[in-house]
């Protein structure tokens, strides 16, 4: 059964058939207002079910956000990973993957950066999350190696980054790169005077 199925669960996996119908409701609505008792009425099965694998309706977030963060590492990891690419073209390679990922399921998207995504509360998520910002910090630590980018604190190279492309993904999502604001290319602009920056 794939992770967006809207098929009703009838045997098997329960628990990946209750997050398969959480993540395409999810896709649908682009919010989480859901509940657990609407999860299991779409999954098939008896309102009481989801609770043999989910404590509460946050768990079940917990582990959509956690899943989120493994497919955005994954989109980024593939986009850089051309040999022939330089350290720069790596970052604008993984951000413009980052923020496609935004746009194609943008209700994961703001899940994952959510408050009812609560990190401290599950640490299999805090790992994804943490695994996924590690992609990023490989490449700071890559470009300092290569002298690409500026012999700086990581972590200071590192906030500068995810700002602006998580801040980008999220007005992308919300439809406000608008040309009469921000031109025709603003993803690239962007990220360019963020490298110019970084590699000074």
């Amino acid at each position: 059964m794939s992770e967006t199925t809207d098929r009703p669960y009838h045997h098997g996996d329960l628990r990946r058939a209750l997050i398969d119908t959480a993540l395409a409701m999810l896709a649908a609505s682009r919010n989480w207002t859901f509940t657990l008792r609407e999860v299991a009425r779409r999954t098939g099965v008896s309102h009481a079910a989801p609770y043999k694998h989910f404590h509460d309706r946050e768990e079940l977030l917990r582990e959509l956000a956690r899943i989120g963060f493994v497919r955005l590492g994954r989109a980024m990891t593939a986009a850089m990973a051309s040999d022939g690419l330089s350290t720069r073209a790596k970052f604008i390679a993984g951000a413009r993957a980052c923020i496609d990922f935004a746009l194609g399921d943008p209700g994961l998207y703001r899940l994952m950066f959510s408050t009812d995504a609560d990190r401290t509360a599950d640490p299999r998520l805090h790992d994804a999350a943490m695994e996924t910002f590690g992609i990023l910090l490989h490449l700071l630590q890559e470009g300092q190696r290569d002298g690409s980018f500026r012999p700086v604190a990581i972590s200071a190279l590192a906030a500068a980054g995810w700002a602006q492309v998580h801040g980008l993904a999220m007005l992308a999502i919300d439809g406000q790169l608008l040309e009469e604001k921000v031109g025709t290319e603003p993803v690239r602009a962007a990220l360019d005077v963020l490298l110019d920056g970084m590699c000074g």
